[in-house]
Order: structure tokens, then sequence, then C-alpha cells
């Protein structure tokens, strides 16, 4: 059994809140740490990850909707 598109979207935002979150708590005295800056560009890639999924969802929905007709 696989896991939908829409299901991996949402894990892949969850970890990009997460990821968000934790690269919050880690600022010091300035944002322009190198961990800050490195969970900041994961979360940013797990967005990105999300977002697309969501394209592929609605693409393989789409083409089962054209199908059926």
């Amino acid at each position: 059994m696989r896991a939908s598109p829409l299901f991996m979207a949402l894990l892949y935002f969850i970890m990009g809140f997460v990821f968000t979150y934790i690269a919050i708590q880690s600022v010091e005295e300035t944002v322009w740490n190198f961990t800050t800056i490195i969970l900041a560009v994961v979360a940013t890639f797990d967005f990105a990850v999300a977002i697309r999924l969501i394209g592929v969802h609605m693409k393989i929905k789409d083409a089962k909707n054209k199908s059926k007709k």
C-alpha cells in the first residue's frame, strides 16, 4: 500500500513547521548563525516538496476525473 501524495504533503508541511520552530528557538544573538540557516534551508525544502506533492495530487485527481467521463 502506497501513501497518497496528499498525506505525504501533510507530513512535509509538519516537518517544515517543526524545523522552522527549531530554527526560531536556536536564535541566540543574531539570526545569521550556521544552525539557524541550515534549519531554515531544510524547512524551505520541506515546504517546497509539500507544495509539489499537492500539485501531484491535483493532477492525479484531474486525470481520474477525466478518465471517468
